[in-house]
């Protein structure tokens, strides 16, 4: 016991130093020499089909390939020898024949041994037995008779079979006998009854038993049973029926199923419960069959055992049993041995754990014989479940197995250790390529062999050494493994195998790939029945990955038809009741997937309801009650009540009342004398159900009026009648024939009787000879042949009125100022008006102006009403300096009464309206005319006119101002000493005593200063001026001021201009339209219309024009109030060719100074030639430029507008310093000042009725060259050309 002691902790150290060479299950490549390893065995217990070929599997491998051997009941079996027993080539594998032998010859214990040179590996035993269908034993079965509630057990007692058969009961119609928690069936396969009833009487109880193996199935003999009720069993307490007694023991193996049952008799039939004492049921695991009868806890472990309580309950008690389960095992792996590939003086370890219930024995053997009998070996040490190997040498590989056994069972296994000497190598292919999805783990594998075994290092993109912590981890087998792979860990990858024999790299790739994720999932969707319904779903993908999305429905394939899937949604057309259902999209990759769901639930109106019925019916209710429909998904919200009056009105059905969705039934009011029909419609979230079929008829008898009518009125249609209106019965409210309506009247106020007549069917009475406008107390009451209605309410009203008889007295007017008076009078007697008093009408009309000498009868009478009993009121907008003529009537429903006695009155002087017009004419460089003319409405004695004026910048910034005054017969003013080519800003008022009127204001340009332009030169012509250009009128008003109506058409004259930018349109405006448009087409073109708005402006620029186009412009106002359109004449502009842009340079200062020097060299040279000619003969000038043609001093044509031969004569050449192109017009040098440059940036220009056109909120620039010049380059020969 001490030595004992003494040497584990030295073995303990072994232990320790032995882990470093303990490895997973190595695979020797097969080309390398290795022990036989068993790859392929038949199971433990093999149960064969006697009508079949009994095959026994054994394949194994090894290097050399290993042969095989085998024994059957522990000796040698010679195989070769029995002809019905084939080996497999190269295999194992046993195949016996037992065709026409007795299988059971065959039946025992077989065990393969695979051998080579290395070593010898086992099989497990393998217990061959024949499977097994015995015959049912003959008996004779007693028919059964038992008092009703009794308990009762049928027996099946099956014969046993090899596996044991399947039991099941059943009648002589093969149909399976229904079991419930009064009847049922135990594992034994008996049937029990808790108690019986009549209907358990049957001749037919026959169990039958299935055998797996051969398919075969058997039957019991029928038995009979007779359920007596002459003395039945009372109620009583529950009893187990089985198991008996109050506790029972069970043992079960660690892994298997536990199968507890408890059935138990009792009435009424007990109800049966579980529960483990001191701990809970395995709820996870566990489950419950045969209506709580059995109880099954599958894979059984050490935990599950424990005492179970079975309880069986009923009304009358509790009975309990327990059932104490005991845990065995037999034995299981712990740790395999693994086997060993081991170096020339290494050292390894077998280890063999198993576990189990008793413990196992272990026992060892090697190359198939147990240690005890096998070679001595001294560098092997043997300690219960290890194997210590130490210095193994060349030549010592074996195979070693473990044997671990006990009562219910053993494991055995093979494992072999190789010694060998190899240099590494790699084993997974090169340049493998990993895919792997971003955040998910990378496997990289470097599967390698070497003996010793080589030591795996990583290199990443062939510098970098990975290194074993976050994010890397580098298993035992050299597998590289990348936690949470990202985009950066993508890249190449190097393993390296190094042992004391040699070295081998390896290199891989990784790729880590986008997700794919959907973006947009399907939604939930309510779709109505025959509509569409479209489910998205937008995913997003790796580019590299080719993507597939399919469609299920309910997890399964879509069905043909109606689904149109596209690329990120799916449609279904004309749903139905049966597309219902959960849709998921899902998208797939090589790598991964996601995908999505939503439910398609398909709603419609409902179905109407049925099975109307009427009860407790009485003569004002009846009840009715109805059967919903199907709701289609769309829960009921309300359910709508109609009835058909099939007296008065059949045909039409009326809504009664309304029911909650949940209801099947409504109380309904009923009136007499009505044949009521009724239906009932639902209504959901979709719409109205069909009607439901009518109920049946239902008839209330007459009665009295519950009512009388409505909306009962009384009042004077003529003088001294009264007439009395309503609103009758209908003939559902009639509640009986012979309707009527008593009518009542008399007085008010008077002790006079009710004046009464009957009517028959009307809705007035007409009451004549009344006094005129008479207070009267009316009612109307129904009746018909069965009584009065209620007592009426009392209506009051009047007779008819009369016109008024007297006009107002002491009528006088106090004038406040010259557009206001107030008129004063005494109201007439209440008794005079004889109707109801509405008001004074006051008709007043204005007769002249007090400057006029004649009456104006143009004048129309106005008239204000004043509602109520008034004394005065005022009257407002007034026309200034007027006489007026004024009476008042009295008014009532009737009419009007006489008129007061005529009344005069004057109002003082006014301010005058705004003067007639303002124009601005004969524009020049410093002055402009004004014209103007008298207010429309002087309002007194003119006094004269105020005008004031100022000048507008480019920047729209207002100058000072000037103020002038005029007397009143004075229209025309010229200003003079104004700045040239500038906006003036006019304001211009009448006055009288009381002072200024209205403005009205005009704008308008003074001329552009020309003195240092050129003038137009047509060719042929002189010089000529231009026209005096008038400048375009902006004329509007201030909002404040009074704009006079405009008089005559809308628009006056328009004037057309084109500047570089654009052509320019101008026009005179009189209307008061609050949008104009500036529109144009091309020419001929039959495009629509184009349009600018331009309100608040009187010219306006169209930009963009093509140049060489011509165009059509038209002026147009247009007011959302007014549907009339004013437009002007359409005036044709045509847009000239684009000019060249570049500078000529025959306009600059050097060139012609340069000129200037070259033409008098040219002119003395001439003078000399000249003098010589006449001296000694003709200078052959002309004869010289025949021979030497230069192109750039060809003579040049007449259409060119030059000349067409050299010549002398003054009077042909051009002003000096300046060129003339070929269209005829001037140009300007770009030093020369005018009023472009200073005013209105190159805007302002001449129409071609001599108008300027401008703006002064335009940019000052310098002006281009314009018009059509010619686009020939300047160069000194042309040059020199204008001047010869």
């Amino acid at each position: 016991m001490d030595r004992d002691r003494k040497r584990l902790p030295g073995f303990a150290a072994v232990l320790l130093i032995l882990l470093s060479h303990m490895t997973s299950a190595l695979e020797v490549p097969l080309d390398l020499p290795q022990p036989p390893t068993i790859t392929l065995q038949s199971p433990k217990d093999y149960i064969f089909d006697p009508r079949e070929n009994i095959v026994i599997h054994c394949e194994a491998k090894g290097k050399p390939h290993p042969s095989f051997l085998w024994t059957r009941n522990g000796t040698h079996f010679e195989v070769e020898k029995d002809s019905k027993v084939l080996m497999k080539p190269g295999s194992g594998t046993l195949v016996i024949d037992i065709s026409g032998e007795k299988a059971e010859a065959y039946e025992g214990t077989y065990q393969c041994t695979a051998h080579n040179e290395h070593g010898t590996a086992l099989s497990n035993s393998i217990v061959i037995r024949q499977s097994r269908s015995p015959l049912w034993s003959k008996e004779r079965n007693e028919a059964i008779a038992v008092q009703m509630g009794a308990s009762l057990v049928l027996k099946c007692r099956p014969p046993a079979g090899l596996p044991p058969p399947v039991i099941f009961w059943m009648d002589n119609n093969f149909q399976r006998l229904p079991l419930d928690q009064r009847v049922s069936q135990a594992l034994n396969g008996d049937l029990y009854f808790s108690n019986v009833l009549p209907e358990d009487t049957r001749s037919d109880y026959i169990c039958y038993a299935r055998f797996p193996h051969t398919q075969t199935i058997q039957q019991k003999q029928p038995i009979s049973v007779t359920v007596l009720d002459n003395s039945p069993d009372g109620e009583r307490r529950p009893r187990f029926m089985m198991p008996q007694g109050t506790t029972s023991t069970k043992t079960v193996l660690r892994g298997e199923t536990l199968d507890l049952e408890c059935i138990a008799d009792g009435l009424p039939t007990p109800e049966i419960s579980w529960q483990k004492d001191g701990g809970e049921l395995p709820s996870s695991r566990m489950s419950y069959f045969n209506f709580k009868k059995m109880l099954k806890v599958p894979d059984v472990n050490e935990a599950d055992g424990g005492d179970y309580r079975c309880t069986a309950t009923n009304n009358l008690g509790t009975v309990h049993h327990i059932i104490k389960v005991t845990v065995k095992a037999a034995p299981f792996w712990v740790s395999a041995p693994r086997n060993l590939i081991l170096a020339p003086n290494e050292t390894g370890i077998l280890t063999c754990r198993v576990n189990g219930k008793p413990k196992p024995l272990i026992t060892w053997l090697v190359n198939g014989v147990s240690l005890e009998n096998a070679p001595e070996d001294h560098s092997r040490k043997v300690d219960d479940d290890t194997v210590i190997l130490s210095q193994v040498q060349s030549g010592s590989s074996a195979v070693y197995q473990c044997n671990a056994s006990n009562e219910f069972g053993y494991l055995m296994a093979n494992a072999f250790v190789n010694v060998l000497a190899e240099p590494p190598r790699v084993l997974t292919p090169p340049n493998r390529v990993y895919q792997v999805i971003t955040n998910n783990p990378a496997l990289l594998h470097c599967a390698s062999f070497g003996s010793p075994i080589p030591a795996i290092t990583w290199f990443k993109d062939s510098q970098t050494r990975v290194k074993n912590g976050d994010p890397y981890v580098i298993h035992e087998n050299g597998t590289l493994e990348i936690n949470v792979a990202q985009p950066l860990n993508s890249g190449k990858y190097t393993c390296i195998a190094t042992n004391n024999l040699g070295i081998k790299e390896n290199h891989v790739y990784l790729e880590v790939k986008e997700a794919t994720r959907i973006l947009k999932q399907p939604e939930y969707k309510v779709v109505q029945r025959g509509m569409s319904a479209v489910f998205e779903c937008k995913v997003k993908h790796d580019p590299s990955l080719i993507p597939t999305m399919i469609w299920l429905k309910d997890n399964k394939e879509l069905p043909d038809g109606r689904f149109e899937v596209n690329t990120e949604s799916l449609t279904i057309k004309d749903v139905t009741e049966d597309d219902e259902g959960t849709y998921t999209c899902i998208m797939n990759t090589t790598l991964d997937q996601d995908s999505a769901s939503a439910m398609l639930t398909v709603v419609e109106k409902p179905d109407p309801p049925t099975d109307l019925e009427l009860t407790d019916q009485t003569e004002r209710s009846v009840h009715l009650t109805w059967i919903p429909g199907d709701e289609h998904n769309s829960p009921t919200e309300k359910f709508l009540i109609q009835y058909e009056d099939l007296l008065h009105q059949p045909g039409v059905w009326i809504n009664l009342t309304e029911a909650s969705g949940t209801s099947t039934t409504a109380q309904l009011n009923l009136s007499p004398y009505v044949y009521y029909s009724f239906r009932v419609l639902a209504v959901n979230h979709v719409g109205y159900s069909q009607p439901s079929q009518p109920s049946s008829q239902y008839r209330t008898n007459p009665a009295a009026p519950d009512e009388n009518p409505s909306d009962v009125q009384c009042s004077g249609t003529m003088p001294g009648n009264l007439v009395i209106s309503w609103t009758p019965l209908t003939g559902f409210q009639a509640n009986g024939p012979s309707l009527e309506y008593k009518v009542l009247w008399r007085q008010k106020d008077t002790d006079e009787d009710w004046s009464s007549q009957n009517v028959g069917n009307a809705s007035q009475l007409v009451v004549s000879g009344a006094p005129i406008y008479v207070p009267y107390e009316v009612k109307v009451q129904a009746l018909n042949d069965y009584g009065s209605g209620p007592e009426p309410e009392v209506v009051i009203g009047h007779s008819g009125e009369d016109l008024p008889l007297s006009a107002p007295d002491s009528v006088h007017i106090m004038v406040h100022n010259s557009t206001l008076a107030e008129v004063h009078w005494e109201p007439v007697s209440f008794p005079s008006v004889r109707g109801q008093l509405q008001g004074y009408k006051v008709y007043y009309r204005r007769e002249r102006g007090l400057h006029e000498t004649e009456e104006d009868t143009q004048e129309q009478e106005l008239v204000l009403t004043f509602s109520g009993n008034l004394s005065e009121g005022r009257l407002p907008g007034l026309q200034p300096y007027s006489t007026y003529n004024l009476t008042i009537r009295v008014l009532n429903n009737k009419g009007e009464g006489p008129p007061s006695p005529s009344k005069t009155f004057k109002t003082p002087e006014g301010v005058p309206g705004p003067p007639s017009f303002l124009n601005a004419i004969n524009p020049s460089i410093d002055t402009l005319t004004l014209q103007w003319g008298p207010p429309t409405n002087n309002n007194g004695r003119l006094a004269g006119y105020t005008l004031k004026y100022q000048p507008v910048n480019n920047t729209n910034e207002l100058g000072p101002v000037k103020v002038m005054s005029f007397l009143a017969n004075e229209t025309t003013i010229t200003l003079g000493n104004l700045n040239s080519s500038m906006l003036y800003k006019f304001f211009l008022s009448a006055k009288t005593i009381k002072g200024s009127g209205p403005v009205i204001t005009e704008e308008a340009f003074t001329v552009m200063d020309t003195t240092r332009s050129h003038p137009t030169v047509e060719t042929g012509k002189g010089p000529t001026e231009p026209p005096h250009p008038t400048s375009p009128v902006t004329q509007s008003l201030h909002p404040p001021f009074h704009k006079a109506p405009p008089v005559g058409p809308a628009f006056g004259k328009v004037n057309t201009s084109m500047l570089e930018d654009g052509a320019v349109i101008s026009w005179e405006y009189f209307g008061h339209h609050k949008n104009v448009y500036v529109e144009y087409i091309v020419e001929n073109s039959k495009e629509d219309w184009k349009k600018e708005l331009v309100n608040g402006s009187h010219w306006h620029m169209i930009k963009g024009l093509k140049p060489g186009t011509s165009y059509k412009v038209r002026v147009v106002a247009r007011d959302p109030a007014d549907p009339t359109v004013h437009s002007t004449d359409e005036v044709l502009v045509a847009v000239p060719a684009a000019a060249s842009r570049q500078v000529d340079i025959a306009t600059q200062g050097w060139f012609i100074g340069l000129m200037c020097a070259i033409a008098l060299l040219i002119l003395v040279l001439l003078i000399v030639c000249f003098i010589k000619r006449n001296k000694g003969g003709k200078y052959p000038v002309k004869e010289k430029e025949d021979a030497h043609q230069d192109p750039e001093i060809q003579p040049m044509k007449e259409d060119d507008g030059t000349f067409g031969e050299y010549s002398d004569t003054e009077d042909h050449k051009p002003l000096k310093g300046s060129r003339t192109p070929s269209n005829g017009t001037v140009r300007r040098d770009e030093s020369d000042d005018s009023l472009v440059d200073y005013g209105e940036g190159g805007d302002g220009q001449f129409n071609e009725d001599g108008s300027f056109i401008g703006q002064y909120s335009g940019k000052k620039e310098k002006d281009t060259h314009e018009g059509n010049e010619s686009s020939e380059a300047p160069s000194p020969v042309n040059a020199m050309n204008s001047f010869v």
